[in-house]
């Protein structure tokens, strides 16, 4: 009895993974009838997808309407978030399409190709695609992209209504938190659903599709470590960062964010650790808790990486326009949802959904999400670090070699 209250869900999705492959293998008959069990799985998934993406981005962006007020250090910051997210896309795309971990699966069940034709009919289309015309159709149609865009300039409005706005955040965060339970309860079947998916995929194409997500997780480990020396570490040297001092203050939150797979437990120590290198405590408290929701450089290059990895699990070659599309959406779909369990999984269901790729790419990847959570995570953290001691460097408030501190900047 001991030994069942200390399996995490963690635990359980990965036995679940290993009956599957058991499943599969050994009883390919009773592997493929299990699919419907993987199809109630992904169902749940999918209900999810709009409520938390327009909760979160309302609430991440409208809680910042103040940005403007903040000045120079915002739109600095926001400019820093988006060149770096934007080439963690690039790379995450490149690591994919030479790494090719999705190649050979073959996953069906899928309208792909009509989908992604359809949304490369015209860059005119495509453009005037982007704006819906009735927000509750876009959502019945699952389309992310159309559900972005309008949570976007509803939280602009809302951030421009002041004192009147703050019901409706806080309607928006109750529903988020409504949202994140009903996450929790979702997730109470993923073993199942995980286990029932990797059956389903193995009785019908192999032992390969092990293999196939070995890639996956080397494809990301390697995007991170280039990452890394040819993003991070030039906008260090760049800005004139303190590596071995940096290195120091962010080991220990990235160690906390890698092990527990959350940004959230790092967060106070991050803060605490930057403040001590020298950042002042407004930068550190306006930076961090903004790159949350804007500067997610391991989320970026995960949800790239296993984008393409279902179009190329359902045999669909994507040209770099539609994966740029694709990438691009997820990253706007993501603003926000830091704080969601499993958000990167939840977005990158809804964007599959929208652009006709295989949603059932999600539950296969599921099963080892854990070990790339572990990694992403540690990745938004540091980056996340690294953004404040840059921003609070651009403006010339990082305490001196000469031993001013942090808070002696911050006064003067």
């Amino acid at each position: 009895m001991e030994r069942r209250r200390r399996l995490t869900q963690t635990h359980l999705i990965f036995i679940g993974m290993l009956l599957g492959l058991i499943i599969g293998f050994a009883f390919p008959g009773i592997g493929a009838s299990l699919d419907p069990l993987s199809t109630i799985f992904i169902r749940l998934v999918k209900t999810i997808i709009v409520p938390i993406i327009f909760a979160t981005l309302v609430v991440g962006i409208a809680s910042h309407g103040d940005l403007k007020a903040v000045g120079r250090m915002g739109v600095k910051a926001i400019v820093y978030f988006e060149i770096v997210t934007t080439l963690a896309l690039f790379l995450g795309l490149i690591v994919v399409n030479v790494m090719k971990p999705g190649k050979g699966i073959m996953l069906t069940g899928t309208d792909g190709l009509q989908g992604i034709t359809a949304k490369q009919m015209s860059i005119k289309e495509v453009i005037v695609n982007i704006f819906p015309e009735n927000f509750f159709d876009s959502a019945a149609r699952g389309d992310v992209l159309e559900v972005v865009v309008f949570s976007i300039l509803f939280a602009i409005a809302l951030s421009l209504i002041k004192e009147k706005k703050k019901p409706i955040i806080d309607l928006c965060e109750a529903l988020a938190e409504t949202m994140f339970k009903y996450t929790n309860i979702v997730m109470h079947y993923a073993p199942i659903g995980v286990g029932a998916a990797i059956a389903a995929v193995v009785a019908s194409k192999g032992m390969h599709v092990l293999l196939n997500l070995c890639l996956l997780v080397a494809s990301l480990y390697l995007a991170i470590v280039v990452f890394v020396l040819v993003v991070l570490l030039p906008a260090a040297l760049t800005f004139k960062v303190p590596i071995r001092r940096f290195l120091a203050a962010v080991k220990e939150p990235a160690v906390i964010a890698f092990s527990t797979s959350s940004s959230e437990a790092a967060l106070p120590k991050a803060m605490e650790n930057m403040e001590a290198l020298g950042v002042p405590r407004r930068i550190v408290a306006f930076v961090i808790p903004t790159g949350y929701s804007f500067n997610l450089d391991g989320t970026t290059l995960y949800l790239s990486l296993a984008s393409v990895f279902a179009a190329q699990a359902a045999g669909i070659d994507l040209s770099l326009g539609q994966q740029l599309m694709m990438g691009f959406t997820l990253i706007f779909a993501s603003k926000g949802a830091a704080g969601v369990p499993r958000a990167s999984l939840i977005v990158l269901a809804g964007t599959l959904a929208s652009f006709g790729l295989p949603v059932q790419a999600v539950a296969v990847i599921l099963g080892v999400d854990t070990v790339m959570d572990m990694g992403r995570t540690a990745l938004n953290v540091t980056g996340n670090c690294l953004a404040t001691v840059v921003v609070a460097k651009w403006e010339g408030q990082f305490a001196g070699n000469d031993g001013q501190t942090a808070r002696e900047v911050e006064h003067g």
